[in-house]
């Protein structure tokens, strides 16, 4: 009985292994590696604003209180657009030593606003605002997260009926019935437009009591969307 039973055993093994060879040797014929994409020129409809103050003071306590006033009139000032979502970035102070002494010379502070919002005559008149007390870093726009991910839904079709039809192709070339898809991948890209660098247009903004807001034009980016993947043919 345990001489049958094992005998049992191993003919099960060797049909499964059997089989599986098959299954693998099917697998692996007639296998296709197809790529196609779909691409969407989109209007900017977000925009990205780094400002920031730069301060000297020989006393750091007095550094940091003047520094933490215009901080704050900055934030009161942005309660005036709701649209705009302002946050403080990043905050430093450091030491300043005399080149030929090496002794301390002064403290210098630096801290950052950062502005977003999808209003962008908004945001356009907090920034000349805020540019009587600070500088503008930088000013670039992109395409927000509810419009990119609707664009992306969009994309994701069109790029897997562009990968059937390529597929389609490609089995009617080789004289083939059709295909089965073995597997797919959907990869999505953006390309945004280099910042808006407005260094040089700071200093006739410097001490003035307003400042009229900039016209801006946000531009498009791109977003792709790519199907690649591998079909058998039938």
């Amino acid at each position: 009985m345990r001489y049958l039973a094992l005998s049992s055993l191993l003919l099960g093994t060797a049909l499964t292994t059997t089989a599986f060879a098959q299954q693998t040797e099917q697998l692996n014929y007639n296998l296709v590696n197809v790529q196609a994409e779909a691409t969407r020129q989109v209007s900017n409809d977000e925009m990205h604003a780094v400002l920031y103050i730069e301060k000297s003071n020989k006393h750091p306590a007095e550094l940091a209180t003047q520094i933490t006033q215009l901080m704050n009139q900055a934030i009161a000032a942005s309660k005036k657009y709701p649209q705009v979502k302002v946050e403080t970035g990043s905050q430093t102070t450091y030491p300043i030593y005399d080149n030929d002494s090496r002794k301390l010379k002064e403290w210098r502070g630096r801290a950052e606003i950062r502005i977003e919002s999808t209003d962008f005559k908004a945001a356009s008149q907090l920034v000349s605002e805020l540019q009587q007390n600070f500088q503008t870093q930088s000013i670039d726009f992109n395409v927000s997260d509810a419009q990119r991910k609707k664009v992306e839904n969009e994309l994701i079709v069109e790029a897997s009926k562009n990968f059937q039809q390529r597929a389609q192709l490609l089995s009617q070339a080789w004289n083939k019935s059709g295909y089965n898809l073995v597997n797919l991948n959907l990869n999505t890209s953006s390309q945004y437009p280099q910042p808006i660098m407005m260094r040089a247009n700071m200093a006739k903004f410097a001490g003035a009591e307003a400042a009229d807001a900039q016209n801006v034009a946000a531009g498009e980016s791109k977003i792709t969307v790519n199907a690649n993947g591998t079909v058998q043919f039938k």
